[in-house]
């Protein structure tokens, strides 16, 4: 994996997109050749346009992100990767097409674009074609050694073995373990030099999957690995990178403690947030006011009750704010103010709230809270009051997602599906923590992209 802004970009991904630039802009060219040759114009030298070039192939790279066409599905299944491919270049070319309206003097010609779109759709599927399985093969997966035989072992055993997974377990090695689960693990003494076992195995990494550590660490043992150059790291951190989210069940305070992380504080990148934050809340209110006005009108015509509705909300460091969003159920979803879980097609959303929560129209008004700073646009789901003493009873670490500010859309959102049990919450309580603690400008743009994704294709909407 390539560490890119505090976020981890699998090699198989990396490489798939720096080819996909590659081939846009070898459409790009394509299509402005053929054009030429249409209209009788001689074919400049390709340095000429190749700012546009260039701008053609990040309109699309950007689009193709968004809707998730690098994602574990997509690498995995060649109809779906297709079928994201056509929505996110449809999408990146009518993105340009406004655009060279708007500024003609960058465009390269619009007509252009109808041909570069076809061959960028050609050419991007044909390369998945070509590539078939290897994306998701043996080829970029990192061989990892797991010492430990217990559950947590079994729990890397099963990770491995899942869709996307980016790494393969080449051997288990049996500290000792009282519970042992994994039946194929060598004794750690049968093996006369675990260095010299890990590197005939060819791996690039030794996992840690202890159930008990204390005076149990091998600490000779992982001196002497560390030394050949292979990779150590303890179950809690490569869980955190391989699943995008802080694993409740084997971190414990210390490891939070002196783990890397944790600094959305800082002033420089707190300031870069509030400064998008204000932006972007400001632009979005002036543009959606009108859809705005249009659903809450028929909000009103479908049902009695106010078409906006406020709601408490802990925010950051637990105090508590007000967020006011557009009325997506009956007046008297809850009786006496008592809060209750959204359930799967809950009775209680009105026709036109099933619509507007799918298309996260209600989230819109939102942005006021933004502007006023009680919220951002990227940061852990607000949740209410009563929910959050429930929840900090049964989970823990629950209180520490209230470090960051909380935000229209979230790590936990564009990652796991809408949920309303403990379980549900115990879930998005990981994936919070992760954006907590390897909180960047990037990460926070990857998921406002992502979000197009949650918005084009929703799952699980309540």
């Amino acid at each position: 994996m390539i560490r890119l802004f505090k976020h981890y970009v699998p090699n198989a991904v990396l490489l798939l997109g720096l080819l996909d630039v590659v081939l846009l802009v070898a459409a790009g060219e394509l299509g402005w050749i053929l054009r030429a040759h249409q209209v009788g114009m001689a074919a400049l030298p390709m340095t000429t346009r190749a700012p546009q070039l260039f701008g053609y192939a990040a309109f699309i790279e950007v689009a193709m992100v968004a809707v998730g066409v690098y994602g574990a599905d997509a690498l995995q299944s060649l109809r779906y990767a297709m079928a994201r491919l056509i929505v996110a270049i449809s999408l990146g070319v009518i993105a340009l097409s406004v655009l060279y309206f708007m500024i003609p003097q960058i465009s390269f010609w619009r007509s252009n674009l109808l041909y570069a779109m076809v061959l960028s759709v050609l050419l991007l599927i044909f390369l998945r074609v070509l590539l078939g399985k290897t994306l998701g093969s043996q080829v970029f997966k990192r061989r990892i050694v797991v010492l430990g035989a217990g559950p947590r072992a079994a729990r890397l055993k099963v990770l491995s073995k899942g869709p996307g997974a980016g790494f393969a377990v080449v051997g288990y090695v049996s500290m000792s373990e009282a519970n042992r689960v994994i039946p194929e693990a060598i004794a750690r003494d049968a093996i006369y030099n675990l260095a010299d076992h890990v590197v005939l195995l060819n791996a690039s990494e030794v996992v840690l999957a202890l159930e008990e550590r204390r005076n149990a660490l091998p600490l000779k043992d992982l001196l002497r690995v560390k030394t050949t150059g292979v990779h150590v790291n303890e179950i809690s951190t490569f869980l955190e990178r391989e699943t995008g989210r802080v694993d409740l069940d084997s971190v414990n305070p210390s490891w939070l403690i002196f783990s890397d992380g944790f600094s959305s504080g800082r002033m420089v990148s707190s300031a870069f947030k509030r400064l998008f934050d204000i932006g972007a809340s400001l632009l979005l209110l002036v543009l959606t006011l009108p859809l705005v006005l249009v659903t809450a009108i028929a909000i009103r015509l479908e049902s009695k009750g106010p078409a906006f509705y406020r709601q408490r909300r802990v925010g950051l460091y637990g105090v508590g704010f007000d967020v006011i969003k557009l009325r997506s159920m009956r007046q008297d979803a809850e009786v006496g103010g008592k809060a209750v879980w959204a359930e799967k097609d809950d009775p209680r959303i009105t026709r036109i709230g099933r619509v507007i929560r799918k298309l996260r129209i209600d989230e819109l008004p939102q942005c006021w809270s933004v502007l006023k700073g009680e919220m951002s646009f990227v940061g852990p789901r607000p949740e209410r009051p009563q929910f959050v003493e429930d929840l900090e009873q049964k989970l823990p670490y629950y209180a520490e997602r209230h470090m960051v500010k909380p935000g229209i859309t979230g790590w936990a959102q564009i990652n796991y599906p809408y949920g309303a049990s403990i379980e549900d919450s115990r879930q998005k309580l990981e994936y919070d923590l992760f954006y907590a603690k390897n909180y960047s400008p990037f990460l926070d743009l990857l998921i406002l992209l992502q979000t197009i994704r949650v918005v084009l294709f929703p799952a699980g909407a309540r």
